[in-house]
């Protein structure tokens, strides 16, 4: 392919590869700036894994479900004539206008912004020049200063097991599921599997989920870990912990899946959702000297520099913390960086977590185990949710919010909530925690006034119990 002619050679200041939030972060920063940008997709429609396959279309899911709950729940709609029911496909619809609309909206920044989008498979012809391979087999070469590799990631695929069969899913195809799953097996215990959990558990699937490890999220603060272990036990949810699979096998009408450990375990279907890796293969890295590590992603320095000078990279092509929301701040300090030489920004230090469970998570800072650790006198104030008059109203009661704080400098050290709307909840401790010189403090909660009810009462709630607990 290298020897074939292209249609076209166009210069460019910087060429970007991947429209997902990475992509359009850099390329909507260097545009604003002055620079010549092209940004390069393979697929038809923009926005990436993103818009099309992860974070949009699993949220869009698990907002439909969580509100066939709420209504399946509601007093309001018990009784003969209200239907409670609610098909994958159904879902899986509205879930498509979401992306529809995301694809549109996105689509128009780069319209307006005057950054010219490409459509074809990007390569590496050398660290200047990158081959665009379109889908009719022709090529185009695009000739650059810099480049920014915003390629995404992809679901893990172990060699052993047949990803092509009907009935076994990664959390990309799942979202095509052709037929009405009675059961299920969750292979992988992460985020993706404790979400779809979630997901298919509310639509009245039974689920198995099988975790590697002992607890569920172990990177989270044991109390949160344990409530959405209970709830999700509370919900019918089988969760298998310490097991791995020997085998796992497709069959006509079912899948089944032998552990290590010697249990047998079958269901209508499979989602594998254990690990990702990065969309490395095509860009012909060994041209320019860049050497992904097994799982395909790149190292970078605090620019989100390769070891190639012009070349640099975001998102979840280089790992940890695979999050659109900061891929997208990781592509606009990519985009500093090549305007200035060297990034005049840098992600916040305490990066929020959401985790879209069913009820929901989000946390930020240090948990408990972390402060014990490292020996740090703390103290702890919690809200449950029960309590306040706004989850009453809205039937939203289960959950709590958390803060951890010093016993000392009442400097607020960590926050985590569980529940209806943690991920927004979240925000207005993270804004606390941000402040400088004495301006992270607990005390701000207790002295400011919260519209009454809201579930933004929480902070009040819990900081006054944990000050509280100071006089004991």
């Amino acid at each position: 392919m290298t020897g074939q002619k292209p249609e076209t050679e166009t210069e460019f200041d910087v060429v970007v590869i991947g429209t997902g939030p990475g992509g359009e972060g850099a390329a909507m920063q260097l545009a604003k700036s002055g620079y010549n940008v092209a940004i390069v997709e393979r697929h038809k429609a923009l926005g990436g894994g993103c818009t099309h396959w992860g974070t949009i279309p699993s949220k869009a899911l698990r907002h439909s479900v969580s509100r066939l709950i709420e209504y399946n729940n509601n007093p309001l709609f018990s009784g003969p004539g209200w239907q409670s029911g609610m098909t994958f496909s159904h879902i899986l619809h509205y879930a498509e206008s979401v992306i529809r609309k995301q694809v549109k909206l996105r689509s128009s920044f780069y319209d307006r912004n005057g950054v010219t989008v490409v459509h074809g498979t990007a390569s590496f012809l050398d660290k200047n020049r990158i081959r665009v391979t379109k889908l009719d087999g022709s090529v185009d070469d695009l000739i650059t200063q810099h480049v920014v590799i915003a390629s995404g990631s992809r679901p893990y695929h172990p060699a052993d097991i047949d990803f092509d069969h009907p009935r076994i899913y990664d959390s990309d195809k799942v979202l095509s599921l052709s037929h009405e799953p009675k059961t299920i097996l969750i292979y992988g215990a992460g985020v993706v599997g404790s979400e779809y959990a979630s997901i298919f558990r509310g639509m009245g699937v039974k689920v198995d989920l099988i975790n590697q490890r002992d607890r569920l999220l172990s990177f989270l603060d044991a109390e949160i870990s344990d409530a959405l272990s209970y709830h999700l036990r509370n919900s019918g949810v089988v969760i298998r912990h310490n097991e791995e699979y020997e085998s796992i096998t497709g069959y006509d009408d079912k899948v089944v899946l032998k552990t290590k450990s010697g249990k047998t375990m079958a269901a209508d279907c499979l989602l594998f959702a254990n690990g990702r890796s990065g969309n490395i293969e095509d860009l012909s890295c060994d041209v320019v000297g860049l050497e992904p590590n097994y799982r395909g992603q790149l190292e970078v320095n605090e620019n989100y520099q390769t070891a190639v000078d012009n070349i640099y990279a975001v998102g979840d092509i280089i790992g940890y913390p695979s999050l659109a929301s900061a891929a997208y701040d990781q592509g606009r300090i990519c985009a500093s960086a090549i305007i200035n030489g060297e990034s005049d920004k840098a992600l916040v230090s305490d990066i929020p977590t959401g985790i879209y469970t069913i009820p929901e998570i989000s946390s930020v800072g240090k948990t408990e185990e972390e402060l014990t650790e490292m020996k740090v006198p703390y103290e702890v104030g919690r809200a449950q949710f029960k309590h306040l008059a706004r989850a009453q109203i809205s039937g939203a009661d289960v959950g709590c919010l958390k803060l951890l704080f010093h016993r000392e400098t009442r400097e607020l050290l960590g926050l985590h909530c569980f529940g209806e709307r943690a991920s927004e909840i979240v925000h207005i401790g993270q804004a606390i925690m941000e402040q400088k010189n004495g301006g992270n403090t607990i005390d701000y909660f207790v002295n400011t006034t919260f519209n009454y009810p809201t579930m933004a009462e929480a902070y009040r709630v819990a900081a006054l119990n944990g000050i509280n607990r100071l006089a004991l």
